[in-house]
């Protein structure tokens, strides 16, 4: 148990791509034992299970969040669970019911017990065909073509009304892609830029699916950390909003990327094949103006596509070399 006085940590979805990263970077600045990493179904990592406490729990079930909550005195929730775009496209009611009822969930907990700040990620999911794709503004209309972002906005706009009416202070990013050396992401339209780069360094050839001039808004996983952990520590006289906050870190197309690759590996191929994470991509932005998340609380990225492709290649190719990859 957490000695009183410390931030006591929740984190679900803590073995997807991005948890599994953020529980870890929030265990050293905690504390490994004030962060509780939870997981439905995936295997942790040896360091995640380890280095801290892991519980299996379905999110869905509000009793069995409850009960971790209870245990662990826990104060702070970073909700992450989630079912992602292309896997949402393939059975949407899964995602709905996902993605909605576990966010009810713990809004409901934090209501009624008091939390004292709750994490949920939105995605440029959130925007639609009918959005101004190049610097998609923070204000703008919003009407997704999937079932993932329908539940995106649907969950700001949930998020937004538990603050106004019951105090809850929820905050949240529109996530752009996200690109890490660590976890594979599972079943997300910007995949391909992770894959990408293992299949570069281990078979020298990629077969992308998205065509080789589609530009989607991408961000590093120290970025994505970053911008997620500066949020919940802003005072919150700082923070404006309670639905999503844009924020951005680079565009590229997917033959940029691939071209940055092959300096590091000039023999790399990559084809280009389109299936039906094609269609997503183009009615997502090309690119964000996050202005309003670097003028009220300070946001600002620290890498770009030639900084994140050198040391994603350095990490992986440490990782191969050692058997790991």
């Amino acid at each position: 148990m957490p000695a009183k006085g410390t931030k006591r940590i929740l984190v679900t979805g803590a073995t997807g791509q991005i948890g599994s990263e953020l529980t870890l970077d929030l265990r050293k600045k905690y504390g490994n034992d004030n962060v509780v990493a939870v997981g439905h179904s995936r295997k942790p990592s040896d360091e995640l299970f380890n280095s801290g406490p892991f519980e299996f729990i379905d999110a869905n079930e509000k009793e069995s969040v409850e009960k971790i909550v209870e245990k662990y005195d826990v104060d702070t929730i970073y909700h992450l669970a989630a079912v992602l775009s292309a896997t949402g496209e393939q059975n949407p009611q899964l995602a709905w019911k996902v993605n909605m009822s576990s966010l009810y969930n713990v809004l409901e907990i934090a209501k009624e017990r008091n939390i004292f700040r709750v994490f949920w990620p939105s995605s440029i999911a959130a925007f639609g065909p009918t959005a101004p794709r190049v610097k998609t503004p923070q204000e703008t209309v919003l009407t997704p073509g999937t079932m993932y972002g329908v539940t995106k906005v649907a969950g700001e706009l949930l998020c937004n009304y538990y603050f106004i009416k019951f105090g809850v202070d929820v905050r949240s990013v529109r996530y752009p892609g996200i690109i890490s050396s660590e976890v594979l992401p599972t079943g997300g339209t910007t995949d391909y830029a992770v894959a990408i780069f293992y299949e570069a360094i281990k078979n020298k050839r990629y077969t992308c699916f998205v065509r080789e001039d589609t530009v989607l808004p991408m961000m590093y996983m120290p970025d994505c950390i970053k911008a997620t952990i500066d949020l919940m520590e802003a005072d919150l006289s700082r923070i404006k909003r309670h639905d999503g906050y844009n924020v951005a870190g680079m565009s590229f197309s997917a033959g940029e990327l691939a071209a940055e690759i092959k300096k590091y590996i000039p023999e790399f191929k990559c084809d280009y094949k389109p299936d039906f994470r094609q269609e997503i991509a183009d009615s997502w932005p090309m690119s964000i103006d996050d202005s309003v998340a670097r003028r009220e609380w300070g946001w600002k990225p620290e890498y770009n596509l030639a900084a994140m492709t050198k040391d994603m290649i350095a990490k992986l190719s440490k990782r191969f070399a050692e058997g790991n990859l």
